[in-house]
């Protein structure tokens, strides 16, 4: 994902907006930043969000901040109403069920099809993931990376098997995934060094031709993952997993 970049960085090229490139590359950049800081934690559930304030912080015009907001709200990222203004949105248990389904469907599919049809090349792609993956820890300062390391590592099957439209429908929950791993992450940081070790079970599974086995130690992966957020999501309070 790309890194969010300081006020100074970004207002450097505040008087240059203008032509319709640029006017895109405003926005496109506006929506990556609010993004990542959505998805960091860093704008809480629940918290309110000033457009004016955003532009100011972000050194740009309204007019890039407002598409990005639009973009976000689609996206269920957060809440734009006359009454309330810009809330950041909770994830309902309903909303992380969804996901779950999807995601046991689409990746044990994808596994099963990939079973002794993956390139050198292919392989030394995903073995490449989980060795960066291995280095990290659970701290502050690894998280980000790690999270991008786990989502990455469950896109790559779809990318190696080709079907365009699971490629498709992946990447289009990618940010919602990327949003669910930091939360797992972020209410057991012990979960990283967990999710490792069933990486590695899942590329060995593939690799000795195990279709089958492979798809059901993804489903137990995912299941663990969706069983730590539904517990957070039935006991939050206003003080506690506000990743969610």
């Amino acid at each position: 994902m790309t890194n969010s970049g300081s006020p100074r960085q970004i207002r450097s090229v505040k008087g240059s907006q203008s032509g319709t490139g640029s006017r895109e590359l405003f926005k496109n950049k506006a929506y990556e930043i609010l993004r990542n800081r959505l998805n960091s934690g860093q704008y809480k559930p629940g918290m309110h969000l000033s457009e004016r304030q955003l532009a100011e912080d972000l050194g740009m015009s309204k007019t890039p901040v407002k598409a990005a907001l639009e973009r976000l709200e689609m996206e269920r990222f957060i809440i734009v109403s006359p009454q309330s203004g810009i809330v950041v949105r909770r994830l309902t248990i309903e909303e992380m069920t969804e996901i779950y389904e999807i995601r046991v469907a689409l990746e044990g599919f994808v596994l099963r099809s990939i079973v002794g049809r993956l390139t050198a090349n292919q392989w030394e792609q995903w073995e490449r993931n989980l060795a960066e993956y291995a280095t990290l820890d659970s701290s502050d300062a690894m998280r980000h990376r790690a999270v991008e390391l786990d989502a990455e590592f469950h896109l790559l099957p779809c990318e190696f098997l080709g079907n365009r439209l699971i490629i498709d429908t992946m990447r289009q929950f990618s940010s919602r995934m990327v949003h669910v791993i930091s939360c797992v992450f972020s209410t057991v940081p012990t979960r990283i060094s967990e999710s490792i070790k069933e990486h590695r079970q899942i590329i060995e599974a593939v690799r000795q031709g195990d279709g089958d086995r492979a798809r059901y130690l993804s489903e137990r992966h995912l299941r663990i993952g969706y069983d730590i957020l539904i517990e957070a999501l039935r006991n939050q309070t206003a003080e506690t997993n506000v990743c969610l």
